[in-house]
């Protein structure tokens, strides 16, 4: 059996095009993970896409996984709430000035506390600083990333509050699957 998938690609061209968020009330920290690590990568990957089928990086072994996430270039912010990881964004330089958000997401948990917007907005103005931190690197001149009918329904909203526009959209017929979860009978 399949499914129809619609694939959407957004963008942004300016940093002036970025529109923030609020902040979420209680005690929510955004921090980058400066020491790469496949495992708490794949902790945060499954954690957040477990429940929405995000299966691409499940067959990665660890050395293709510790590769993609060192990277240059390549950054994980993570959300915290109360010292918790609430969910992450995951940027990725590429050529001529370019920034993918490659992952974005909250764990199921903490979905609809207003942490998905201020995420976004936060990684996003990091995606647009990244050179910054990464000598040798050209000015980000665009941001994008893409999303899917199989994420969450407030995701493309929340994208385009924060100012990414539509440029590409694909419709395409997938084998249906069921959501792996985070480990092999968790709850999606």
């Amino acid at each position: 059996m399949s499914i129809t998938v619609t694939t959407w690609s957004l963008e942004q061209t300016s940093s002036a095009d970025l529109r923030p968020a609020a902040e979420p009330s209680g005690d929510v920290r955004i921090v980058r993970a400066e020491v790469p690590s496949a495992e708490f990568s794949r902790f945060l990957y499954t954690a957040v896409g477990g429940d929405i089928c995000w299966t691409d990086r499940l067959g990665l072994t660890y050395a293709q996984w510790d590769e993609a996430v060192n990277r240059p270039g390549v950054e994980t912010w993570v959300a915290y709430e109360k010292g918790t990881p609430a969910g992450y964004i995951e940027l990725e330089a590429q050529d001529e000035g370019v920034v993918e958000i490659v992952y974005f997401g909250l764990i199921p948990a903490f979905r609809g506390r207003r942490i998905g917007g201020h995420l976004l907005a936060y990684g996003t103005a990091r995606a647009w600083d990244l050179a910054d931190r990464w000598p040798g690197r050209p000015p980000t001149k665009r941001v994008w990333l893409h999303t899917c009918s199989k994420d969450g329904p407030h995701a493309m909203d929340n994208y385009l509050r924060r100012g990414f526009t539509l440029f590409d959209t694909k419709v395409q017929e997938e084998p249906e699957a069921a959501a792996p979860g985070p480990w092999p009978g968790a709850r999606g």
